[in-house]
This record gives structure tokens, sequence and C-alpha cells, in this order.
């Protein structure tokens, strides 16, 4: 059976830690995710821990928790040492993180959000979402939150002009939502909603596309800016390097990645300057 397992942007569901099984003597990092989907996700992190022992001589404990929020907290409480966010909680924090990696999508950097509604709606854009019910992933998801809350803007809307609004915690969630009704509409991040249909999920089969955004940088993985554990810089080289190696490349189709690569604060500045737009001050 084809399997891919996909992590991104807000897609969470409360999965517990996959430990790592790499020697004791390695070093410890623990890495939060927010965004992670697929029944064998698991097995996938396990698959991946394994390679970055053997790659890195790193060991790695994966822990998911369901919103940036809660993995935020947890690593300005140093209850984390790296973790894999989103663009909009980076610029806003972008003082207390540093980039490790920002991983690549069909040999770019960059990813869209996109508006999705059930088949054979009515629905033909962002104007056209007066009255109905629209999903959000994540209060602090840029393509399930923030790029909405321009667009209905500029389509003359405000949130009162919706039936009804909520957080669906998770772009899987939305498309979910949407697919059963329990939504017209939908924003999810681009590349899950891709993924998923080329896992030929369901609930992805029931919906379809009506808008889709300028590009953005794609969630990068982050660590604290002031830790300069000798094992984060390890970690980042890695993820970067998978290309180069046969294991790699597989835990990369997996993911429906191209790999992983540096990045600059620039890469992320148009997402700052729309929330710098939709909340009037600096993100």
């Amino acid at each position: 059976m084809k399997r891919r397992e996909l992590l991104q942007c807000g897609v969470a569901l409360g999965l517990g830690p996959a430990m790592a099984r790499a020697g004791a003597a390695s070093p410890a990092l623990r890495v939060g995710l927010t965004a992670v989907i697929l029944a064998d996700q698991a097995a996938f992190l396990a698959r991946w821990s394994d390679y970055l022992a053997k790659h890195a001589s790193l060991t790695v404990n994966f822990v998911a928790r369901e919103s940036y929020q809660a993995i935020l907290d947890m690593m300005f409480t140093d209850q984390l040492d790296a973790a894999w966010i989103c663009g909009y909680p980076y610029v806003k924090h972008q003082s207390q993180l540093r980039l490790l990696a920002v991983p690549t999508f069909h040999g770019a950097p960059r990813y869209q959000s996109y508006l999705i509604r059930s088949k054979g709606s009515s629905i033909l854009g962002w104007k056209d979402l007066r009255g109905q019910v629209l999903a959000y992933s994540d209060p602090l998801s840029n393509s399930g939150w923030l790029v909405a809350q321009m667009q209905l803007r500029r389509a003359g809307l405000s949130p009162r002009d919706l039936s009804r609004s909520f957080f669906a915690h998770g772009h899987r969630n939305v498309a979910e939502a949407v697919a059963t009704g329990l939504a017209q509409a939908g924003c999810i991040d681009g590349y899950v909603w891709e993924t998923m249909l080329g896992q030929g999920m369901p609930s992805i089969a029931k919906t379809e596309v009506v808008w889709k955004s300028t590009e953005f940088g794609f969630p990068p993985i982050v660590a604290r800016a002031g830790d300069h554990n000798e094992a984060l810089s390890a970690l980042g080289a890695a993820l970067i390097q998978m290309p180069d190696d046969p294991m790699g490349r597989d835990l990369l189709k997996a993911l429906n990645l191209s790999g992983f690569t540096t990045a600059t604060p620039a890469l992320f500045d148009s997402i700052r300057e729309l929330a710098n737009a939709v909340h009037g001050n600096k993100a």
C-alpha cells in the first residue's frame, strides 16, 4: 500500500513523542512538532530518528502538541530544543528564534495558502463567503488564518459577515470539515492539500481549490536564538544533507519534500508584511 507521512503548518492530532533509537551517549535533542498526520506517523518518526542517529550521532525525542502556542510555550521554557513551526509564529517571535533549516517543496522553500470548498459548491471566491461557515486551521497559522484575514478584508467582508467560523486545529481537519459539510469553505496549507490529494485521502477527494495565494516562506525548523548547542548545528546539517543519502531520500519522499535548505529571515518578509497589515502594527 502506498504510504506517505506528512508533517506541516497547523496539522495537529496530539500524538505522543516518538523516541529515537540512538545510543545513550549521543547528544539528546527534544524536537517539537505540531503538524503531524497519517496513521503510521509514529513509525515514520522512529525511522527519522534512526536516520539522525546514524548520520549525525544524535538522539532525538520528537514531541507533538496540538497547537503552535503550546510548542512555543515549551520552547521558551526550555522544554524543547528545536521545533517545526509556521512562518507566522516565527516572524512574531523572530528576535527569540533562529533558523536551523527550511524544507523545500518542488525545489523551493515556499508554499501557498488555498481556499477550498466542497465539490459542487457555488462558492467561487472570498466574496462568496458572506453568510457561509469558514474553517480556519490554527490562530498562529499563516496559510490557515492570517492569509484569510487579509483576503476577507479585500473582499469587503468582516468576520461578522460570515455565518460562523471556527478553528479546526489542523489542516487535515479543515479538509475534513469542508468534506463533511461542517464548513462550506476552509483555509488550508496548499502543500498539505496537494500531498493529501496525492495520497488519495477521501476528505480531499470531496473538496476542490477555488483560490491560491502568492508564495510564502515554508514553515521552518527553529531553535532559540541564544542556544548554540553544537547538536543543533549537527541537526540542521543532517537535514540539509538528506537528499545525498538513499535513506534520506526515502524519508523526504514520505514527507513529499524536495529537501531542506538554509535560509535568512528575509524569506519570511511577505508573512511579516501581511501580519503588519492585518494587525496594523509590528508582528
